[in-house]
């Protein structure tokens, strides 16, 4: 199957930056980088894990990772890796945080994994060979009104910064019901079937590419706030098809 000798990469990838991550989490204290975001030394060293992984493997390809590990590509190839997705819920001993791994080639992102250890998911996507967790097939819901639908909204401390935030919480208050876990852990619910609507306001590349293949392979809408379905717009919105529409309009996004 395509991929699958880099999905396997992947995978060895993340459970050794999860082992890692777990052995050094009793006790972890963040620092906080110039955007204000936490970093620990346990992201650093998790990123150097993953990444020399990768290069073992595919020597051409390049790497980008949120702690500053780069690499040129001389095939057309990047893998993007957020070595501990949800710093803070890993140093406060919440069970939410995530290795994320994707594979962009050509601009478009072709493989996806998404480890979310302490929950005991495994989710993965390839281009065209569907998503999954934990070895069972993925697909998103089939529900089509919004207040028979669940909306997970992250970033709540940048919303008031957004154009849409006077409007947000009557927008919310016509779902079925609100929630925001984390941005991994939603994304791979939506794509579970669990929830409609995830919406990530303040995203790198790192956080939306793994949640992006996966979530289109479920059967989910990717798209940014600016409308378009790149990953590095800054944001990220998954929905699914029947409500894409209305998410669309809420942002006034074509």
């Amino acid at each position: 199957m395509p991929f699958d000798e880099e999905l396997a990469v992947a995978r060895e990838a993340v459970s050794a930056a999860a082992e890692l991550a777990l052995r050094m989490q009793p006790g972890i204290v963040a620092e906080v980088k110039p955007d204000d975001s936490p970093v620990t030394e346990a992201d650093r060293q998790c990123e150097r894990a993953i990444v020399e992984r990768i290069h073992r493997a595919f020597p051409d390809d390049g790497i980008l990772a949120e702690e500053g590990s780069s690499a040129e590509s001389a095939s057309g190839r990047k893998w993007i890796v957020d070595p501990i997705d949800g710093t803070r819920d890993y140093v406060r001993g919440l069970p939410l945080w995530a290795n994320l791994i994707a594979l962009e080639q050509d601009g478009r992102v072709v493989v996806g994994v998404v480890n979310l250890p302490c929950l005991g998911w495994f989710c993965h996507a390839t281009a065209g060979g569907g998503a999954y967790r934990n070895g069972d097939r993925l697909h998103v819901s089939a529900r089509t009104r919004i207040d028979e639908s669940i909306v997970c909204a992250n970033a709540w401390r940048s919303l008031h910064d957004m154009p849409f935030h006077a409007r947000l919480l009557e927008w919310i208050s016509r779902f079925w019901a609100v929630r925001g876990m984390g941005g991994a852990a939603d994304a791979m619910m939506l794509a579970a079937g669990a929830v409609e609507v995830w919406i990530e306001p303040v995203a790198k590349p790192w956080d939306n590419a793994p949640l992006k293949i996966i979530g289109e392979e479920a059967g989910a809408v990717f798209l940014n706030l600016r409308g378009g379905g790149d990953i590095y717009s800054g944001s990220g919105v998954l929905c699914v098809p029947a409500l894409e529409a209305k998410v669309r309009a809420f942002f006034g996004v074509a």
